[in-house]
């Protein structure tokens, strides 16, 4: 019996460390975005004209903090999970490709001032986004359902996208 306790205590601590990684990792990764892209800053976007219902700026930061938390831990289910790594590979690239796009939609849009290239790479990130999902759910369902708010944000994200380029084309 004692022989299984350090083993179990290791463990516990390295799922702690990979929860901490993951969701550092992911909101690192929209931080770095959002940094280069200097939304809160940007002349280019205040002058847009944007629908009534856009959301008002201060709203964004906490949404996305939570987005990128439940990212993160919803890999880390996937990462702790004891399915073969074989197994687990699709979930781990598509998750991979969703990240990478969903660091560039802000510098494309903020950055490069392109709706047009933004509501394109959006609607990639929004097929990202479902296939991890449909990966993630074959190994966790609750890893799975931690990325519906992310689906849904990023699908009211998509249509505001499309209204702003759609406003000022």
């Amino acid at each position: 019996m004692t022989t299984t306790t350090p083993v179990r205590t290791q463990r516990n601590a390295s799922s702690i460390w990979k929860l901490i990684i993951a969701v550092l990792a992911c909101e690192a990764i929209g931080f770095t975005s959002g940094l280069i892209g200097s939304a809160g800053m940007n002349v280019w976007f205040d002058n847009l004209q944007k629908p009534s219902w856009n959301p008002p700026a201060y709203l964004f930061a906490p949404v996305w903090t939570l987005l990128y938390a439940l990212m993160g831990i919803a890999f880390w289910l996937i990462w702790k999970n004891e399915t073969a790594v074989a197994k687990k590979r699709s979930a781990y690239v598509a998750f991979a490709l969703q990240l990478f796009l969903n660091f560039w939609w802000s510098i494309i849009f903020f950055k490069f001032q392109s709706p047009f290239f933004a509501l394109i790479e959006i609607i990639l990130l929004l097929f990202m986004i479902i296939l991890t999902i449909f990966h993630f759910s074959k190994i966790s369902k609750t890893a799975a359902w931690l990325l519906v708010p992310y689906l849904l944000w990023v699908s009211f994200a998509s249509v505001l996208n499309y209204t702003i380029w759609a406003l000022n084309s």
